[in-house]
């Protein structure tokens, strides 16, 4: 089961699994749907079953600042929900999705009861956390189509030769998700044909896929002289 492999419940013993899901809901979210709003109580810790999920929070100017997007076996939610703070962040279905809900309280209580499950709190807390800095590190240290680039490389399941991709969710996402601007996302695209890369519709096509990896570690300085 997707959730018992889930960062979350990995480590966690198997009778605490069990408990934890059978006191937990599974929901539907169509695309669009919000699953929670910023600023409410955070009361349920969510594990994506399918599809994919945003997370976002609306700056002061209005704009929409995408955080993070979740998909399959991801969970979010866990440390604000174990503070009973409020979500810092909206989140909405990206695509139609399914989540798994699991209420605060039934997790805490688990805690108190084995409090080495507490350690799956602190790998999902490390994972986010990690993540966070891996997408500063992208922001400072590669250019729009490094980006893209190796979010495109990602969705590879090979390290070699060609490969096509369907792009997960659609492109005004992707652009939020990578600290683009939809029209920079456009522009990225066009950079990346000379690096074997063609887009059709919903689906990326990679001539070379260790080529396009080259150009990601590309030196930043060297990409960006190229570029102006």
């Amino acid at each position: 089961m997707i959730a018992r492999k889930s960062l979350l419940l990995a480590s966690a013993p198997e009778d605490v699994c069990d408990t934890i899901l059978k006191e937990s809901r599974t929901r539907e979210f169509e695309r669009g749907a919000t699953v929670f709003l910023q600023g409410e109580r955070a009361a349920a810790i969510y594990i994506v079953v399918e599809g994919w999920v945003k997370l976002f929070r609306i700056a002061p100017s209005g704009a929409e600042v995408v955080v993070g997007v979740f998909t399959k076996g991801r969970s979010f939610g866990e440390a604000v929900a174990f503070r009973n703070d409020v979500y810092p962040v909206s989140a909405e279905a990206a695509t139609d999705c399914t989540l798994i809900r699991i209420e605060a309280d039934v997790f805490l209580r688990m805690i108190t009861a084995q409090p080495e499950i507490a350690v799956s709190i602190l790998s999902a807390t490390f994972a986010h956390l990690h993540n966070l800095v891996f997408q500063v590190e992208q922001l400072k240290a590669q250019t729009g189509a490094q980006r893209v680039a190796e979010f495109l490389l990602d969705l590879c399941d090979r390290t070699e030769g060609s490969c096509s991709v369907i792009l997960p969710y659609d492109k005004a996402l992707i652009a939020g998700r990578l600290g683009l601007k939809p029209e920079s996302l456009s522009r990225a695209f066009v950079r990346l044909r000379e690096h074997g890369v063609s887009i059709q519709g919903n689906q990326a096509q990679i001539k070379d896929v260790a080529s396009l990896s080259e150009y990601v570690r590309e030196d930043t300085a060297l990409s960006w002289s190229r570029n102006a």
